[in-house]
């Protein structure tokens, strides 16, 4: 991850949340580059938790969470930095690459279409918690504000489905036709351990009706006020 920042062609600044472990642990390559900033936390919070702890020290315009074992292309930033800062949309996304053991890609194009999308039409692409995701949460750059009141789920696993459904319901936002980010595809990987499977169906559940009862919740919200 650390590399393929370095790779941008963008400033940035990262923020690594260091769950429960040792600051001693920290690559010498991070731990002594200036755009890292690290959040020790004092014992094993889980990942939901420790990225919302870790975005009280966010100090850049725009966020995008991301997992260590993963990378971004080359022009990730760039790209949708550009397209957020030509439309002044909330959030811009694109799409993802399975990347396995070998060095090869596989792309993954996400239900939702490319093109720009109002406020809470993503989740309209998650016909029900069984289906694929509508839209890959770590390929999200978005207004640190929307992210902030956006936070993580509360879950052990799937956490980042909420975050993804905050964030495309409360602004709209583009999807581009271009792939931003890549997942390490490793016998490490969380979805990979014993058990995730267990939750996986009630995770998705609850991330569903999150973003069905959210969107709901804003468009009464505008009709109070168009009335």
């Amino acid at each position: 991850m650390h590399a393929s920042l370095t790779r941008q062609s963008v400033p940035w600044e990262a923020v690594i949340a260091l769950d429960g472990a040792s600051p001693d642990r920290l690559p010498a390559p991070l731990a002594q580059d200036p755009c890292i900033r690290t959040l020790v936390l004092p014992r094993p919070v889980g990942a939901a938790c420790a990225r919302n702890l870790a975005l009280a020290h966010v100090r850049t315009r725009y966020t995008n969470w991301a997992d260590d074992d993963d990378e971004f292309t080359d022009d990730a930033m760039s790209v949708r930095l550009k397209t957020l800062e030509s439309t002044k949309v909330g959030w811009c996304a694109g799409w993802s690459e399975d990347r396995h053991p070998d060095g090869s890609t596989t792309l993954w194009r996400c239900p939702t279409p490319p093109d720009r999308h109002e406020a809470g039409d993503v989740w309209m692409y998650w016909k029900s918690p069984a289906d694929t995701i509508p839209i890959g949460p770590t390929t999200i750059l978005a207004r640190t504000d929307l992210v902030r009141a956006a936070p993580m789920g509360g879950f052990v696993q799937g956490e980042d489905y909420c975050a993804a459904l905050g964030v495309t319901t409360l602004a709209s936002g583009i999807l581009l036709p271009v792939p931003v980010y890549r997942y390490r595809k490793w016998d490490g990987q969380m979805t990979a351990q014993i058990g995730y499977d267990q939750l996986e169906a009630a995770a998705r559940e609850h991330a569903w009706a999150y973003g069905r009862s959210l969107r709901a919740a804003l468009r009464r919200g505008e009709d109070r006020v168009h009335g």
